[in-house]
């Protein structure tokens, strides 16, 4: 049986080389228990943030939390069924102060905890303002996972986007890798689908990478077990569906002249020209479903938009900007109604992850990824309206930290710091503390699990 590299064997990855067997295929194949370089009975623990924008409508979102069962408001009754799953927490305060305007600072701070740097970045109110401070908590367990062999990944973490512009602005971004270091998210699936598939040309893409994959697993296939065999087959079927969902979009975007053209770019203004929002979120979910089952990073973030984004979502026959929308006061009905359909569409999204993660067996053997993964859905801001960074919106979907669900926490206006540190720990690394240190003093939140 091949070694790891000790001294007395080959790297895992330079035996199959010696296979003839690609690198995109080597990453699948290395973490195989019957190849003897997988520990079977060890779980994959995975994260993801989920981002949307401008806040809720606290009345249609928030569960009761005095209910004897989790009740699932307007908002959240897409999760409903996967209520035993579900944990919602009230309470949690971004108390982050400094420069910066409440957007900037709720998406600047939402996972890193602390400041922003002064800038030249001019909000609609207070001052101008920068990067954020520090890394946020998605990067922070990146490096901690990489730093362990045994949970190394080959990418790591992941940052999926959906309709995030262009422009690189405070705004734009959640994920950082340490001070002043903002981590810009992947929105183009074509371009993400590159990146998870071996950074080929786009003519190489519509000819299929697969092609070369099935080649190489078939090298494999008389060393591997039964079950081995059929995760790889399901991981094929997977991304193979997703190329053809690439293709057809790409078909349809050049059969103006029937000439292969390069990976179309996303249109200008896309926070406002957005009428493929729905379809590229359902394919970047469906890339992060893939790029987790073939444990090619364990943490992610899927930002969908940016603070301050203004999509138009015109598949709900809303035509007015969710920005412009969430400014407006409660007693526009109009306008109240069609932010809790906004807010409710969000939340679809999160139940088709969740979905798609409940519906695909774990590699490792422990049920369902569902049950190793947790969905953390959170915002820039409380309430759009007034701006607050109160009562921050997180809903939690799936087992990956064990957190206790099926239940409705109220937080008591607790700094949201204490979440990213009990984040930490739930995986594996207590921390003193996370972001600005005076927001921690009262340690991890308690009764979780």
């Amino acid at each position: 049986m091949p070694r790891t590299s000790n001294g007395n064997g080959l790297n895992r990855r330079d035996f199959l080389m010696r296979l003839g067997v690609s690198a995109a295929a080597a990453q699948l194949l290395v973490g195989l228990p019957s190849l003897g370089w997988a520990a079977s009975s060890s779980r994959r623990r995975r994260l993801v943030f989920v981002f949307s924008p401008n806040g809720v409508i606290p009345d249609h979102f928030w569960p009761d939390t005095k209910a004897p069962e989790l009740d699932f408001k307007r908002i959240l009754k897409p999760l409903e069924k996967f209520k035993d799953q579900v944990l919602t927490m009230h309470g949690l305060n971004n108390r982050i102060k400094g420069d910066g305007d409440g957007h900037m600072r709720g998406i600047g701070c939402l996972l890193t905890g602390i400041e922003l740097f002064p800038g030249d970045v001019q909000g609609g109110s207070d001052t101008p303002a920068g990067w954020s401070m520090g890394i946020s908590i998605d990067q922070h367990l990146k490096n901690l996972l990489q730093a362990d062999p045994t949970t190394q990944t080959r990418f790591g973490s992941l940052e999926f986007g959906v309709m995030v512009p262009e422009r690189a602005d405070t705004w734009t971004r959640m994920s950082y890798a340490g001070a002043n270091q903002p981590v810009a998210p992947i929105s183009d699936p074509y371009q993400m689908f590159d990146k998870l598939y071996g950074q080929t040309s786009n003519q190489k893409l519509l000819a299929s990478v697969l092609d070369d994959l099935a080649g190489d697993f078939k090298k494999v296939e008389s060393m591997i077990s039964a079950e081995d065999r059929q995760m790889l087959h399901r991981h094929l079927d997977m991304v193979r569906s997703v190329e053809k969902e690439l293709k057809t979009e790409l078909a349809a975007a050049t059969k103006n002249d029937g000439v292969s053209h390069a990976v179309p770019v996303l249109p200008p203004n896309i926070e406002e020209q957005n009428d493929n929002m729905p379809e590229i979120t359902r394919m970047q979910i469906e890339l992060l479903v893939n790029s987790f089952a073939a444990d090619f990073a364990r943490i992610a973030t899927f930002q969908i938009t940016n603070s301050v984004g203004q999509p138009r979502m015109r598949w709900l026959g809303i035509d007015e900007g969710h920005h412009g929308l969430s400014h407006e006061p409660d007693s526009n009905e109009a306008a109240y109604e069609k932010l809790i359909q906004i807010n409710t569409w969000y939340a679809e999204q999160v139940a088709a992850m969740a979905q798609r993660f409940a519906e695909t067996p774990d590699p490792s053997g422990h049920g369902s990824m569902l049950d190793n993964t947790t969905i953390v859905w959170t915002n820039e801001l409380g309430k759009g309206n007034s701006h607050t960074r109160d009562n921050i919106p997180f809903v939690f979907v799936g087992g990956g930290l064990d957190f206790k669900t099926g239940q409705a926490l109220e937080m008591g206006g607790v700094p949201h710091n204490r979440l990213l540190m009990t984040i930490a720990e739930s995986f594996g690394f207590p921390t003193p503390s996370f972001g600005n240190p005076d927001h921690c003093g009262d340690g991890v939140l308690t009764g979780l699990s």
